[in-house]
């Protein structure tokens, strides 16, 4: 028993032709050692938790990609799970994994962060996404003002006053912080603010669009997140209007459809499977028992697209 559990583990005290034996007569066997035994024996299950509020839509899909990605590279597991929203999901989630994997890797729910405080103690080294008290864990937030002030000038150097912003949820870090950088550049510029409900989803896009339509009609519009950029371009030109002529739009977090789309999207770009891939990469020296810095602020990057190119100088 010893000498097959050696061959399997890769330890050197087992000459060639003897782990050459044991690796045939497994593959005959088609045998699978039981994870549950050998996280017992070295207190380690080479698997990573992942916990995000959602496992739908582009931006997710392209987050879990780079952690995926970096897992592979490391020969560990993903565990993933969804709070939907809801911090009572979050917080069972996160005690549920913490006795099957050696880290995790959690964006918390919007609201109802004292939930989770019992949830995030333990010997489980933890990675949080997003803005938060978080100084007992490293952490991976965006600049989401500084990007919002960034895409706001843009449209006003680009000779655009009328700026309608579409915000995202109300109860959201993220978005509230987008909200904040719109209006510190409107302010700056002597302009007047011009916000309409959203909710991060492409009706919600929709939804302001159909405002806009019915009138008055901005010069340019900002939506808090690329998704509902994307649903206000579709109803925009399904009215007839031209974009950027008529309408300029930006978006925010340049998701993979954002260049893809007609015209392609201006937006304040993410990294967001590269920020994945360092979260994971994060976990691995937590469980190594090295120390990393605590808090990572991504800047986005304004990446100017055809949806909000400047218009010709009235001569």
């Amino acid at each position: 028993m010893a000498t097959v559990s050696r061959a399997l583990n890769g330890i050197d005290k087992v000459a060639g032709i003897t782990r050459e034996r044991v690796l045939k007569i497994v593959h005959e066997l088609d045998y699978v050692p039981h994870s549950g035994a050998r996280a017992l024996s070295t207190r380690r299950t080479e698997t990573i938790g992942v916990l995000l509020p959602d496992l739908h839509g582009e931006y997710f899909s392209e987050l879990i990609r780079g952690i995926d990605l970096a897992a592979r590279q490391h020969g560990l597991h993903l565990l993933l799970s969804s709070s939907h929203g809801d911090p009572t999901e979050a917080a069972a989630a996160l005690r549920a994994m913490r006795s099957r994997v050696d880290s995790i890797i959690v964006m918390l729910p919007s609201a109802g962060e004292e939930l989770l405080v019992h949830s995030r103690k333990g010997p489980v080294p933890m990675v949080f996404l997003g803005s938060g008290d978080h100084r007992d864990h490293p952490s991976f937030e965006i600049d989401n003002y500084g990007g919002a002030v960034a895409i706001t000038r843009h449209l006003l150097d680009s000779g655009r006053r009328g700026i309608a912003f579409v915000a995202g949820p109300l109860d959201n870090r993220e978005a509230r912080e987008r909200e904040r950088g719109y209006r510190a550049a409107i302010a700056s510029a002597g302009g007047d603010e011009w916000i309409v409900a959203g909710d991060f989803s492409e009706q919600s896009g929709r939804d302001a669009a159909a405002q806009f339509i019915a009138g008055p009609r901005p010069d340019a519009i900002f939506c808090a997140n690329d998704m509902m950029a994307i649903g206000c371009l579709e109803s925009l030109r399904e009215a007839g209007l031209r974009i950027p002529d008529d309408i300029a739009l930006a978006g925010f977090d340049d998701i993979p459809i954002a260049r893809y789309v007609s015209p392609a999207l201006t937006t304040a770009a993410v990294p967001i499977a590269a920020i994945g891939r360092r979260a994971l990469e994060c976990c691995v020296e937590l469980i190594a028992g090295r120390k990393t810095k605590r808090r990572h602020v991504i800047q986005p990057e304004l990446v100017v697209r055809s949806s909000t190119q400047r218009r010709p100088t009235d001569r």
